[in-house]
């Protein structure tokens, strides 16, 4: 049975030594969905080929969260009604790691809320936690202080089973968020968030492919069930969307595409720079609004707030699988790789000998590095704790991917027939680098070790 009392601590202290430690469509408006908004108890969740707000008559592309979803709307009189539920969630951060985490209609980071700028909006919100009040926030929309969200300021708490309502009319375009405002520390830390995209009525900058990120972090202790949102420092899952690599879904695009990427920090402590790599992009907006494009500025790395949005535009001109990642380093690790005590350089000759008798299993790790670790837990050489997973590792199609936390891959490819996975790039001849033959070397006066 999984504990929430197991000692993190206490374990790398033994792992260091013993463990190791969607089709094409053009630019159009979105179809509303069906969805109930009258008693809660008899809604049933929509199926997965619903979830996603479909296209229906010109006017933008609805937006691709990665690993999650739009929450789906109807229109009523002229307004556009929409319904959260706050709910339990058993979320999977990747294969291996799962835990019992606090969301919005089944989906941990909930799902995008989509609009359109002059939108009058109905948003229902029931609460369905066992025994917390909450509230939900409209993080940087302009509407009346008693819409705001804020428990005990500008509303009483939601208390459980009740259904609140909030009404409002869109003043504004761009990327925001929205959160529990009641028990911050604890609700968000449990995974209570989500996008918020408003376009604007005409986009004067169309794009091919808008996508959607909200960066977080958590600490999860390796063997635990659920995030403990007591921790202040000390985190040990970096999330794109609410998951780490390598189960992070890849941002797919045609070569030729114009791409939008819109991300969100609601990280307790951290800004997140993220770095896409083979390109460079302009960024066009902060949660403020749009950036004038005699304003903007070319990039390949985008530092991203606490409480901020950033978007970025580019043209996917170059095919292949790009890496895009936080360039804080210790952001791309997951459980194993914190609080693990520096082995470089260690001798540890006959250590394994002497330890064996009393841990079978026992292999040191960490004197060349990390890298190693993510090999030997591929090849089932190294056992893992209970509901835990890898500090660093994910299948590539050269080998292991020495990465987790928060990567993902943009894969752009020419002459796509759909935007579905497509598998790994095929490099034309001659543009891997690879192992230099001895011929090479000595045409150019290298000498080779």
């Amino acid at each position: 049975m999984i504990k929430n009392n197991l000692s993190r601590r206490d374990l790398m202290k033994v792992g260091a030594l013993g463990l190791g430690g969607a089709l094409f469509a053009p630019a159009r408006q979105a179809k509303a969905l069906p969805v109930s908004v009258g008693d809660p108890s008899d809604e049933k969740p929509l199926p997965p080929e619903t979830q996603r707000v479909n296209p229906s008559d010109g006017s933008y592309s609805p937006v691709i969260t990665p690993n999650g979803a739009s929450l789906p709307w109807r229109m009523v009189g002229g307004t556009k009604v929409y319904h959260l539920i706050v709910e339990e969630v058993e979320h999977t951060f990747a294969p291996g790691l799962t835990a019992t985490c606090w969301g919005y209609n089944g989906r941990v980071h909930g799902p995008t809320i989509e609009a359109v700028e002059g939108d009058h909006v109905r948003i229902y919100v029931t609460n369905r936690l066992p025994a917390a009040a909450t509230t939900v926030h409209w993080h940087g929309l302009f509407l009346p202080n008693g819409m705001d969200g804020v428990g005990g300021l500008n509303q009483r708490a939601i208390q459980p089973g009740e259904t609140f309502k909030y009404e409002f009319t869109l003043r504004q375009s761009g990327t925001f968020m929205y959160h529990s405002h009641h028990d911050e520390m604890t609700q968000m830390a449990m995974g209570m968030m989500g996008m918020i995209v408003i376009h604007p009525r005409r986009d004067p900058n169309p794009v091919d492919r808008d996508f959607a990120i909200m960066l977080s972090e958590w600490r999860v202790d390796p063997g635990a069930s659920r995030p403990d949102p007591n921790e202040m420092t000390d985190f040990n899952i970096l999330t794109m969307n609410a998951r780490v690599f390598p189960g992070t879904e890849p941002l797919v695009a045609k070569k030729g595409d114009r791409v939008r990427i819109r991300f969100g920090n609601l990280s307790a402590m951290d800004h997140h720079p993220i770095h896409l790599h083979g390109h460079s992009f302009n960024i066009t907006a902060t949660d403020g609004g749009a950036i004038p494009r005699s304003a903007q500025w070319p990039e390949t790395t985008v530092l991203v707030p606490v409480g901020s949005t950033r978007a970025v535009e580019f043209e996917a001109d170059a095919a292949g699988d790009w890496a895009m990642h936080c360039h804080m380093t210790h952001h791309l690790m997951n459980q194993m790789g914190h609080d693990f005590p520096n082995m470089i350089g260690v001798n540890t000759e006959g250590l394994e000998q002497d330890i064996r008798p009393l841990l079978p299993d026992y292999m040191t790790m960490g004197e060349d590095g990390m890298g190693e670790m993510a090999e030997h837990v591929a090849m089932g050489h190294m056992p893992m704790p209970e509901n835990s997973i890898v500090m660093v590792g994910g299948q590539g199609q050269f080998g292991t991917i020495t990465m987790g936390g928060m990567f993902t891959i943009v894969k752009i490819r020419e002459n796509l027939a759909s935007y579905d996975e497509p598998g790994w790039y095929d490099h034309p001849a001659g543009t891997v680098a690879d192992l230099a033959t001895p011929e090479e070397a000595t045409r150019d006066n290298i000498i080779l070790s």
